[in-house]
């Protein structure tokens, strides 16, 4: 147990944690979230030693053991697999007393002891697994660490601090230098973490797998919610919704999201990617209640025009040195298109994003742009050209010279640059102060087409959310690149996958993707399409149309009384998970006399959470067999 007693934090001047009185038990999975400046990596710094409080209590076991991951990774010389292998400590004292001449036979044979409890034969096993979920290549093991770039050393660090044993591990942000699909394998990774978790993220996606409370640190304050992030998000909104202000600016924008909603509906023709995107859309009505109160409100400008297609390539083939990463790209995007590009690491997403903003030059094939072509590119390297002695100000002002000065601070506003903040160099600016800035210079440009290529790295959860609700409303052409689910599914109709050199299709979506990626299974390609069906004349057409709407009345109303069956049982299963959500809230739940209770309690939660979602794949098979049903 860890336990917080009326405890005081201060950074300089400033009180990060004002008498804060938590307790945190044992095996428990905690996202921590707040406003940036908050104090989240201050608390991880107190848990780690780092820090101490300026005022009350902290207590935890003498002997607990902490892993984080290093913010900093030296240029050594030794392996990349070594260097995961330092992470455990305690194997390591072994190994060096297993070396030590001087131990007579007793005593080496007593160490050997130690090292098979520890599993020391499987360690070096135990490493290259987490390198490799965390898509390092086999050649890389041996690698030595000063060889790789700040992203992959960032990845090492990570792969180091999961290798220790820990009692408790904290995560500060660990996606962020992760693609799609390296993240969907530290899911599982985690899944499996027996110890306690606390983790800063601001990938709702990410947390709503891996943590079963929220800290929420705001004000100086901590408070604990019970539940994933989305459930979180559910109790603010509800809190938020008292307040006759916020609850007018959560109807402006239900309104907004349902009228999207409603135009992505009458678009819609697969079932299964439909049914997934009008989900995640209809569940942003409940997020924004939740984000109502964030400092940011922009959205993009009409494009002045939009070519159609927008963008081609033909016969393309790109690489880098001599190497090809890509090959035979056969792609147009047209206009109003929303990609999301899907592939491991290295196959060649970013490669594809330079090769369409022109940014790369083609090997062999022709790039054809439609008259007219705006592209808005952000790419985190792009960062590097903003200037560190101008002020964001000064950034617009050379993009549009004859623009009033207020115009421009009032967009400026929308990301939160205001006062001097806005008028100040660019210099001492976080990375997401800077990607926030990137992203403020596209947007006032009003591109068609915009590429995008891990937009949400470094951005908080109230940025994201804004960025999220401006994608939406986006009338241009987009190609994302992101490991932000949420991002993908709110934002995106269709998916291509970039993998072997191809870029092809994919037939499905995020969740068909994990799925296929858990279990090693083929990936859905769309196949090429049927040769045309021979023209019947009209009054045979008519007939045989008459007769297969028959056919398919029959055989939809046993599909549509199951789902009905299905809709009944989602609606009980919602409200007892909204009654044992209730129960969990009590602060009596967590008094050392209710732990039997409590246990019983999270794991109705628990059942109650796999209920919902085989009931929902059910939902979800039936709604796939009755749009399936089309007339012959």
């Amino acid at each position: 147990m860890i336990r917080l007693s009326s405890l005081t934090l201060r950074r300089g001047t400033k009180v990060l944690l004002d008498r804060v009185d938590l307790i945190l038990h044992r095996g428990q999975r905690v996202g921590i979230v707040g406003p940036n400046g908050a104090g989240k990596s201050s608390f991880f710094g107190l848990l780690r030693g780092e820090l101490s409080p300026d005022g009350g209590d902290i207590d935890y076991p003498s002997n607990l053991v902490v892993a984080s991951v290093r913010q900093e990774t030296p240029a050594l010389s030794s392996s990349a697999l070594d260097y995961v292998l330092d992470g455990d400590a305690e194997l390591r004292h072994i190994q060096r007393q297993l070396e030590n001449p001087e131990h007579d036979g007793n005593v080496h044979a007593e160490w050997l002891g130690q090292f098979e409890a520890v599993d020391g034969y499987a360690a070096e096993a135990r490493a290259s697994k987490l390198l490799y979920g965390l898509s390092f290549s086999a050649a890389d093991l041996s690698r030595p660490v000063a060889s790789f770039s700040g992203g992959w050393r960032m990845r090492l660090n990570l792969a180091q601090a999961l290798m220790c044993r820990s009692d408790l591990l904290l995560l500060d942000e660990p996606t962020n230098h992760l693609d799609l699909d390296a993240v969907i394998w530290m899911e599982n990774w985690l899944a499996s973490y027996p110890g306690t978790l606390l983790l800063i993220s601001h990938d709702r996606d990410f947390l709503d797998a891996t943590v079963n409370a929220i800290a929420h640190l705001a004000n100086g304050k901590i408070d604990l919610y019970t539940g994933n992030y989305a459930e979180f998000e559910a109790q603010k909104a509800e809190k938020l919704a008292q307040q006759q202000q916020a609850f007018d600016k959560q109807q402006r924008e239900a309104a907004h999201l349902q009228k999207y909603i409603d135009r992505f509906r009458a678009q819609a023709t697969k079932a299964r990617q439909a049914q997934s995107r009008i989900k995640a859309l209809e569940r942003m009505e409940m997020i924004s209640a939740a984000h109502v109160d964030s400092p940011f409100d922009f959205s993009f400008r009409e494009p002045v025009s939009s070519p159609n297609p927008l963008l081609r390539i033909e016969h393309g083939a790109a690489g880098y040195g001599g190497n090809r990463l890509l090959d035979n790209v056969e792609i147009s995007v047209e206009a109003g298109a929303r990609i999301g590009l899907l592939g491991r690491n290295g196959a060649g997403k970013s490669t594809l994003v330079k090769l369409l903003a022109g940014d790369l030059p083609l090997v062999t094939g022709q790039r054809v742009e439609g008259r007219g072509l705006q592209i808005g590119y952000f790419a985190q390297h792009q960062l590097e050209h903003l200037r560190m002695d101008e002020s964001p100000l000064w950034h617009l002002q050379k993009l549009s010279p004859n623009v009033r000065e207020q115009e421009l601070l009032n967009f400026l506003g929308g990301f939160d640059f205001r006062g001097d903040m806005a008028r100040g160099p660019v210099a001492p600016f976080s990375g997401g102060e800077k990607a926030r800035l990137a992203l403020a210079m596209i947007v006032w440009q009003r591109p068609n087409l915009l590429l995008l290529d891990e937009p949400t790295n470094h951005l908080d959860l109230e940025m994201r959310h804004a960025l999220t609700l401006a994608l939406q409303d986006y009338v241009g052409a987009m190609i994302v690149v992101s490991h932000d689910r949420h991002l993908l599914r709110a934002t995106t109709d269709s998916f291509w996958l970039v993998e072997g050199g191809k870029v092809s299709y994919f037939d499905g979506d995020l969740d068909d993707y994990k799925r296929f990626r858990d279990t090693g299974a083929p990936l859905p390609i769309a196949a090429s399409d049927e040769p045309a069906a021979p023209v019947l004349d009209r009054k045979a057409q008519k007939r045989q149309e008459a007769e297969a709407r028959q056919r398919l009345s029959a055989l939809r109303k046993p599909l549509e009384k199951e789902q009905a069956r299905l809709d009944a049982q989602l609606a009980g299963l919602s409200d007892r998970k909204t009654a044992v959500a209730a129960e969990l809230a009590k602060d009596a739940m967590y008094a050392d006399d209710a732990k039997d209770k409590l246990k019983e309690l999270l794991r109705q939660q628990a059942e109650i959470e796999v209920n919902i979602a085989k009931v929902e794949s059910q939902w979800l098979e039936v709604q796939d067999r009755i749009e399936g049903m089309t007339a012959d």
